[in-house]
């Protein structure tokens, strides 16, 4: 385990979640539990987070002229919080019931011996420490509740890249904190659409806006970052819009095929990735889901191959719209996945980290359990994370399906 002076490092573990709902109102009772994994153990963040909780949902106010130019309405993302704080709070049901057999096995066979690494104490609820809506992006971040003690300097700041290079409609909302001594930034984007040639470099320039753009306060001490890139640990997630630069009748014929690689080698991003122009030292995990973008309404069916005649004009190629990168050295990515949730025309897509967080040693007594979960244990080796090159030139044969 790398130390740092007068500082531990021990791991956290970080939830992050893009959703495209496509601007369509949740019902109530609307199940995201796969989405969370209710089942399994809590993360710490979740943005919706693991030791962070961290959530996004873009679009979810239908994008006409009053929600762009006018107030916002807060009904749909107080529903949203609503779905969320529930999800999250079975989560604290089903540690219970495992709490209570884990008791009843200890009770039972009282000289068995425990991993007390293992040994978890109460079940932990969250509490949302940030939820910002900007039009149509929104974004909620939920933390362990004893853990919240622990953040300081949260802050969100939103650029607009849409409507006449400013307004809302596309844009991010960037937020940031410190754990202990470690800062946080999630970025969570729309950018610019389209499917033509040369329209990826509106979203390059999108990017471009966002990081120049974003700007937090420097705190008391002005010893803050102040940028998105001067946090130690950054995720960027999203509809981030990139396509697959691909003739629309291949493009449907390898998904037809599922041959993901042949898509892989032509999408935009992992080719901005690569040449590091906008994104310069990011990284991407492992695709190996079939794009996210764009299905007809409640089916399995990516649209164009549904419709006919005039509808047919407007036919949209598949794509992995829907994206997270990070940068900063301590993450690394367990789990990169879509979620089959048929609410809008796009997939839900997860990622699963473990960030470094350096703690005072002081304070390193009264945290190791903190941070020491059935999921997490104390990693003592470094991570490694391939490069983005290494990803796109090693033959993937695994990716067909």
């Amino acid at each position: 385990m790398c130390l740092i002076i007068d500082q531990v490092q021990f791991y956290s573990g970080v939830f992050v979640s893009t959703w495209n709902v496509g601007g369509i109102a949740p019902d109530e009772d609307l199940n995201i539990d796969d989405l969370l994994e209710t089942c399994n153990n809590s993360c710490d963040i979740y943005i919706l987070g693991y030791c962070q909780n961290y959530f996004r949902f873009q679009e979810i106010v239908p994008l006409k002229a009053s929600n762009v130019l006018g107030s916002e309405n807060n009904e749909i993302s107080m529903k949203w919080n609503s779905i969320i704080r529930e999800a999250l709070n079975k989560k604290i049901t089903h540690q219970r019931d495992k709490d209570a057999k884990k008791q009843e096995l200890k009770n039972n066979f009282p000289n068995k011996k425990e991993n007390p690494a293992k040994c978890c104490d109460a079940p932990h609820d969250f509490q949302c420490i940030i939820s910002k809506q900007m039009v149509g992006l929104f974004i909620s971040v939920w933390i362990r509740r004893d853990l919240c003690p622990f953040i300081r300097h949260p802050s969100v700041s939103c650029v607009g890249c849409g409507i006449m290079g400013c307004l809302g409609n596309k844009g991010s909302i960037s937020v940031r904190f410190q754990l202990h001594e470690t800062s946080f930034c999630f970025v969570c984007s729309h950018l610019a659409s389209g499917g033509r040639e040369g329209d990826e470099k509106h979203r390059n320039s999108n990017v471009a806006e966002i990081f120049s753009r974003t700007s937090f306060p420097r705190g008391p001490l002005l010893d803050l970052p102040r940028t998105i890139l001067d946090h130690d640990h950054v995720i960027l997630l999203g509809d981030l819009n990139y396509r697959i630069s691909l003739p629309e009748e291949t493009t449907r014929l390898l998904v037809e095929k599922r041959d993901w690689d042949s898509l892989l080698e032509n999408d935009q991003l992992i080719m901005e990735l690569m040449s590091g122009n906008m994104l310069r030292g990011w990284h991407e995990g492992a695709i190996k889901f079939a794009p996210t973008y764009k299905y007809c309404p409640n089916s399995d069916i990516y649209y164009g191959c549904c419709y006919h005649g005039k509808k047919a004009e407007k036919r949209r190629a598949p794509a992995w719209c829907d994206r997270i990168v990070w940068c900063g050295e301590g993450l690394k990515q367990l789990q990169y996945t879509r979620i089959e949730s048929k609410l809008s025309d796009h997939r839900p897509v997860k990622a699963m980290f473990i960030a470094e967080v350096r703690v005072l040693p002081e304070l390193m007594k009264n945290l190791q359990s903190l941070f020491l979960s059935e999921r997490y244990e104390q990693i003592k080796t470094p991570f490694e994370v391939s490069t983005t090159e290494d990803f796109v030139n090693r033959k993937r044969s695994s990716f067909r399906l």
